[in-house]
């Protein structure tokens, strides 16, 4: 058994999310945190919403509200997302708790006394009309080593270098289109050229192992080669105060401080939670224990260079050496598991365009492990995807309801109908064990495929197996074994049904959750298998509000412990079978032409 901390990619608390950022983060940590438990390991999967920077500053003014009000308000609407998304966080949190605050300000201050954070001035952007700084993400322009138009203050995705704003060509603000002003301003900077050999080392050696999607490699070795000290803090009064800067309270730690921290800072309140102050520990210290991130490819600089070495910098494990704090020794990621983009009718994703589908408008309308269902099956593991009206609905109708839905129903009904309950067979005849024999191989083949984050290929070989289960009804045809000098052997291949269900089921549980439970209370179960998320209630740990009333806040949260085990579990022959409802809901094909007009998109 190993540790396995799940380190979830933070959704910005500025608005719901929409289907492309459960693409990137939601469900595929999810399907790996599930198969892992499965597999009888010990997985912490943690996140919450980033709640700080100029963008909530900017929406809250548009709402008419603080920016504390708006983070509560759209907190609570993504834990209610995420959680009738059927995301299994053994805690999703926020930044703005005190445990938050307080260990990412005793990080921040072991990597300024180890010697990684450096003091310098810069020219920052501030909106000409508000006064304040504007976030390195919310200035575009075009690119001034390659050229290419949407180049952004922190990055170019065309050649994948880092910038800084003040390099922009014709630079502008993506939140009111206005043309920044540049002042100069001291900050705080990371010294990433005083870690560039320990992060070149660490790389390196994940590019030994072979494990890492290619583009997420290339694309982390390549931003090696223009390293450079990047700003820490930011002129802002929305934010957590600068240790030692107290008296400047406009000056604030920067997101790419703040937000990464949330993984450590998520895994202590969990431990705090949980009557185990110390239990993060064996996540974090342990040297045997794994780590990884999900997240989109528009994060992988955080999560490749910037996160890694501020562990560094907390490790002392850069030029110029150092202690770690009382954290102890951070271990760096084992995996930085980056998704593609998710487009939409082929245009990227834009609010402000109206080109999203809020997931909690998909969920309302559609099942969730319909939407699960398509992210797996055709998302964007390892290049660009397209969500299409016409795709969803196919592959819901024909791939989940005719396929497996179909064969979850058919076997039910009619042991249901024969027995009433699964029957006790008789000798197996060769194509009996062949496909039993096919079930039973496809554990591992499933199984290592999830693991090593090939979640299309795992699903791809589950539903291959479903196709075997249903060429096998065809080929034996059970519907026709009515004599009773035939009932022994319809007893056996419902039987070898009823197991090859109880498999398929547990295979596609990772992907399934809410079907996988509702079909185990079919075939008698106590609908258990894939243990669900709750929301919860809490109290901050650390602070109060200004009256002194306990400040709260929803989390995500669940038992996990008792999750079915990976592989083949005997059906028992005498368990009552119930008479079956479609799991799964047939889609109209009119609802293309309604979501489309929906989008504002005259259908073809």
């Amino acid at each position: 058994m190993s540790r396995i901390l799940s380190a979830v990619a933070w959704p910005y608390a500025n608005g719901p999310r929409h289907i492309g950022h459960v693409a990137g983060f939601g469900v595929p940590s999810d399907v790996f945190s599930r198969y892992m438990r499965m597999a009888g390991h010990d997985v912490l999967m943690v996140s919450g919403t980033d709640e700080h920077g100029t963008p909530i500053l900017v929406q809250a003014d548009a709402d008419g509200m603080t920016p504390r009000e708006l983070a509560d308000r759209n907190n609570r609407l993504i834990v209610e997302d995420l959680t009738r998304l059927g995301l299994s966080y053994d805690l999703f949190t926020r930044t703005t708790t005190g445990n938050h605050y307080d260990v990412v300000r005793r990080m921040f201050a072991r990597v300024r006394d180890n010697g990684y954070m450096v003091t310098q001035s810069q020219m920052s952007a501030i909106s000409p009309s508000t006064g304040r700084t504007l976030p390195d993400r919310y200035i575009e322009g075009t690119c001034p080593i390659c050229g290419a138009a949407g180049a952004r203050g922190d990055q170019c995705d065309a050649c994948g270098n880092q910038l800084d704003p003040v390099d922009l060509i014709n630079p502008v603000s993506r939140i009111n289109g206005e043309t920044p002003k540049f002042v100069e301003s001291t900050h705080y900077f990371l010294d990433l050229p005083a870690l560039a050999e320990a992060l070149t080392q660490w790389l390196n050696e994940r590019e030994e192992s072979g494990t890492w999607r290619p583009n997420v490699i290339r694309f982390s070795l390549n931003i090696l080669d223009d390293i450079k000290p990047r700003a820490m803090t930011r002129d802002i009064d929305w934010g957590i105060p600068v240790p030692g800067w107290e008296d400047q309270p406009n000056k604030r730690l920067y997101v790419w401080f703040d937000a990464v921290v949330g993984y450590l800072s998520a895994s202590i309140e969990w431990a705090r939670r949980s009557g185990n102050p110390d239990a993060w520990r064996e996540w974090w210290n342990n040297p045997e224990a794994l780590s990884y991130y999900f997240m989109g490819k528009d994060n992988i600089v955080f999560h490749s260079q910037i996160w890694p070495a501020e562990m560094l910098g907390y490790n002392g494990e850069g030029s110029r050496g150092g202690e770690p704090g009382d954290l102890g020794t951070l271990n760096l990621p084992t995996e930085v598991v980056s998704s593609e983009f998710l487009t939409m009718e082929g245009k990227k994703f834009s609010t402000s365009k109206s080109v999203v589908i809020y997931v909690r408008d998909m969920l309302e309308r559609y099942q969730a492990d319909a939407l699960r269902y398509f992210i797996s099956a055709a998302g964007p593991e390892n290049q660009d995807a397209d969500f299409t009206w016409s795709e969803f609905v196919r592959r819901t109708n024909d791939e989940l309801v005719a396929a497996w839905g179909n064969l979850v129903n058919r076997s039910a009904s009619m042991i249901h109908k024969k027995f009433g309950e699964i029957p006790t067979p008789g000798q197996l005849e060769d194509v009996d064990r062949e496909l039993l024999d096919a079930l039973a191989a496809g554990f591992d083949r499933v199984g290592e495929s999830i693991r090593t984050h090939h979640q299309k290929a795992a699903l791809g070989e589950a539903m291959r197996l479903v196709g075997l289960a249903n060429r096998y009804v065809a080929d034996t045809e059970p519907f026709r074994l009515k004599g009773e000098d035939q009932r022994e052997r319809l007893a056996t291949v419902l039987w070898t049904l009823a197991q090859a269900v109880s498999d398929l089921n547990v295979m596609l549980s990772p992907f399934l959750p809410f079907s996988a439970n509702a079909i185990d209370e079919i075939f008698g179960g106590d609908g258990t298998l894939a243990p669900l998320p709750r929301i919860e209630e809490v109290e901050d740990l650390d602070v109060t509000n200004d009256d002194g009333s306990a400040r709260t806040y929803p989390i995500i949260t669940g038992d996990y412990a008792s999750v079915r085990a990976w592989g083949r579990h005997d059906v028992t022959p005498g368990v009552a079978v119930a008479k079956p409802k479609p799991v799964f809901t047939k889609l109209d094909p009119a609802i293309i032409d309604e979501e489309l007009e929906r989008l504002g998109i005259t259908p073809a």
